[in-house]
């Protein structure tokens, strides 16, 4: 009797013929093209974060303008120069709120891509003002994107990053959102300066690692592991979330997010140029706000080549706000956090990051006219002391090490993935 084709061991009853293995070269450019697709993804995302610092340190010099306009629709008080300055970070909380749903609704590339429409509208709206309503409006449109973008790209690169070169991918968000920063103190220098109230950006951005990426895998080589379900709820249970292995994450995120606004970087780029106003500096207030910010470009370009060697927990010690502290905890928030409470956990992290930010931003203008702009510095620095105690105590290095090893520390507490 004539053997089935299963057994036959001819090329043309070969039903399942084994592959050879990839060579090296094979093996190394296939590596390298998906390693150039991981670096475009990135880029693409990130493009969000110079929406975002463009406009978080908007109102630095247009504060000044407005408070010297003859026009009596667009004059404001120092009252209302406080509400103008702070109302993006309840934008912002709003965005955090909305992350948490849309992170895991949506999936993360979608949420990004949404981003640009209240970004969009809130820029349409500043740029055509003629009524304190309108830049409110405005300002917290674009707060609102700032704020959900702030929750969701960092969670993005982190997924789709090889644990080689996350470090260094992590910090472009940042990198972009200075960039974006420092384009405004650049635009504030020139005599076109109102033109600068129409920019804004929306891009389309490529799929992330978790929900929205659903049958498909990810594009990242060297990354731990492809997306993991194709059905199912991804999102994690307040049962789950009551788990040491996953609120102990969640907490260590939380509190870095506000020790970072702590520190009062917010109202300090809000009010930068105000700030320098009240100074005795020799340079016009516009361009110490642009040296400011190349500073803080430089800056986070050290810490984009020095995390991945360096790690993370040397820099949050030994570095300043723009190489540490900056850059290195949306990084953390992002890497820490469990896999499936990343979409709502992030959520929260900038909720609370940003409902701190407003609570420091629209009480600084006030706390400085009545007590001086040293009461404000003191307690920023008094709250720096305390995060090097935290970074000490409770935040782990993640140098070189995969989204799924972090999370098994937080499970198990071994220490050994950490040598």
């Amino acid at each position: 009797m004539q053997e089935p084709l299963l057994g036959a061991e001819g090329p043309d009853y070969d039903t399942f013929p084994e592959k050879p293995p990839p060579s090296p070269g094979d093996r190394a450019r296939v590596g390298t093209l998906q390693n150039k697709r991981v670096f475009l993804a990135t880029f693409a995302a990130v493009l969000g974060n110079f929406s975002f610092g463009y406009a978080l340190v908007y109102t630095s010099p247009v504060i000044p303008a407005l408070e010297r306009s003859l026009d009596p629709d667009l004059h404001l008080t120092k009252s209302q120069a406080s509400w103008f300055g702070s109302v993006f970070t309840l934008g912002a909380a709003a965005g955090g709120l909305s992350a948490m749903i849309l992170n895991d609704l949506l999936g993360r590339k979608l949420s990004i891509m949404f981003s640009a429409v209240p970004s969009a509208a809130g820029y349409a709206l500043m740029a055509g003002a003629h009524g304190l309503w309108m830049l409110l409006l405005g300002r917290t449109l674009t707060g609102f994107a700032g704020g959900l973008t702030a929750a969701c790209i960092p969670v993005y690169v982190s997924e789709i990053a090889p644990p080689g070169v996350r470090g260094a991918l992590g910090a472009t968000p940042q990198l972009m959102a200075v960039f974006g920063s420092l384009s405004l103190y650049a635009l504030a220098s020139c005599p076109t300066r109102r033109a600068s109230c129409s920019l804004g950006a929306g891009t389309k951005r490529p799929c992330g690692r978790w929900p929205g990426c659903v049958g498909r895998t990810s594009m990242s080589t060297g990354s731990s592991s492809r997306s993991r379900t194709t059905s199912g709820d991804s999102r994690v249970s307040w049962a789950e979330a009551r788990a040491p292995h996953v609120c102990r994450p969640i907490t260590v995120a939380l509190l870095m997010r506000l020790l970072q606004q702590l520190t009062g970087i917010t109202p300090i780029l809000v009010y930068l140029q105000s700030i320098f106003d009240s100074t005795a500096v020799l340079l016009p207030p516009k361009d110490d706000a642009a040296i400011v910010g190349a500073v803080r470009l430089l800056s986070v370009l050290i810490a984009a080549l020095t995390m991945d060697l360096a790690g993370r927990k040397v820099l949050l010690f030994v570095s300043g706000y723009a190489v540490g502290w900056g850059p290195i905890t949306w990084l953390l928030m992002s890497e820490v956090l469990p896999l499936r409470a990343r979409g709502v956990a992030s959520g929260l992290c900038v909720l609370a990051s940003w409902l701190t930010a407003f609570v420091l931003t629209k009480s600084f203008l006030p706390v400085v006219s009545t007590f001086g702009l040293q009461v404000p510095f003191f307690f920023f620095a008094a709250i720096c002391l305390v995060s090097l105690v935290f970074t000490g105590c409770c935040v782990p290095e993640t140098k070189g090490r995969s989204l799924e090893q972090i999370e098994s520390f937080f499970r198990t507490g071994r220490r050994s993935f950490l040598r």
